[in-house]
């Protein structure tokens, strides 16, 4: 046994350890060893030379990091002649170029991917001046919620089912427009990796099943819904928006699904990576933000600066937004802010919380010159 605490592989195994963990206390622990045996370990490597194969470079050496890593700080290891022999580059995930590695990926996936064979046109006449704005938002599919704790059940079938079932209703319901709008406008997704947490503060989530069946659930319940509308409307625009759970779930879902309609020219997919965007109906702008970035009050003025020709071109204006969950509505000097409800049953963080709203979905109807003319509510079943 003693022997085989001195194999190489486990005395390489420590050494990179250390490297990656800065600190043999630090390292010891994660890997579960006694901090007086792992350090026996270390002084082992350290008489045989061993040095670290992942983030341990020699010192005069770029110490570049790798792609995708950031510089956080070095640990040099000095000889009794005070020289440096080793140098530890610790590094620290780079969020964006993480994210614009990620996109690259999907990319590359959806090249492999098959578009979708077009979809006729509806027979009847649609009225050219009329869109109708359909919004998502704060959907957190894949959420696991527990009536007794929350007040509703919460799990993937239970979202794909209140998902379709009531985008279904609200499309048969809506006026015969011309254009359609899916307005997805973030959080679709409850968390954003293979762990469930959120991306900026990895607070734990409750979260149902595993990411690929989330993904699986989500992008199919997205294309039954825009195939519905494409038997209603002549022309149908898709916008997801970027959210503070899912950042990275949007940058693919908009890759992925201007991919998949790539054939159809009655499906325009919204590709922009940026938090902001609009669209101009006639002279009526609809813009989108999830809510997480701006406060309400400060986007009529950001709107502005940031579509200044579609701005000037419009009489009517609207920004819609999500995030808090709840309904609340301001009227602005030539613009509307709108904040959207959810369709989704509150987690155990919003009912322990207080944060309770009437869960529902909006459809709006917006005419070329005159603004909004007409608006749908629509309530889940059991809620």
């Amino acid at each position: 046994m003693a022997q085989a605490k001195h194999k190489p592989e486990v005395l390489q195994a420590a050494v990179d350890a250390v490297a990656a963990h800065g600190t043999i206390n630090a390292a010891a622990r994660a890997l579960g060893i006694n901090v007086s045996t792992f350090r026996h370990h270390i002084e082992n490597a350290r008489a045989q030379k061993f040095e670290p194969k992942v983030q341990a470079l020699m010192a005069g050496e770029n110490a570049a990091p790798p792609d995708g890593y950031k510089l956080k700080g070095t640990s040099t290891l000095y000889g009794e002649d005070g020289r440096a022999k080793l140098q530890w580059v610790k590094t620290d995930a780079r969020l964006e170029e993480l994210r614009a590695l990620q996109k690259a990926a999907f990319e590359a996936m959806c090249k492999e991917l098959p578009p979708l064979p077009a979809i006729r046109p509806p027979v009847r006449t649609r009225d050219a001046d009329l869109c109708n704005l359909y919004t998502l938002t704060d959907f957190h599919i894949g959420m696991l919620s527990w009536d007794r704790e929350t007040g509703a059940d919460w799990d993937l079938k239970i979202a794909e089912l209140v998902l379709v079932g009531t985008f279904t209703r609200m499309i048969d319901a809506a006026p015969l427009a011309e254009v359609g709008i899916l307005n997805q406008l973030g959080d679709f997704l409850h968390f954003d990796s293979l762990t469930p947490e959120t991306p900026a503060h990895r607070h734990v989530l409750d979260a149902d099943s595993r990411y690929q069946k989330v993904v699986e659930v989500a992008v199919g319940a997205l294309r039954r819904i825009i195939s519905h509308m494409l038997m209603k409307h002549n022309k149908v625009r898709v916008f997801m928006t970027e959210g503070n759970h899912d950042p990275a779930g949007s940058v693919w879902l908009r890759v992925m699904f201007a991919q998949l309609y790539a054939n159809n020219p009655r499906v325009v997919v919204e590709k922009s990576p940026n938090p902001y965007v609009a669209y101009l109906h006639g002279k009526t702008l609809l813009g989108f933000h999830h809510g997480h970035l701006a406060k309400l009050n400060n986007l009529p003025q950001l709107f502005a600066a940031k579509f200044r020709k579609e701005w000037g071109q419009a009489t009517h204006t609207y920004i819609h937004t999500g995030h808090k969950h709840h309904v609340d509505e301001k009227e602005h000097p030539g613009c509307n802010v709108i904040q959207h409800a959810t369709l989704a049953a509150p987690d155990a963080y919003a009912a322990r919380g207080g944060w309770l709203s009437k869960r529902q979905a909006t459809s709006m109807t917006y005419h070329k010159t005159r603004g909004e003319i007409a608006r749908g509510i629509f309530i889940p079943e059991g809620a």
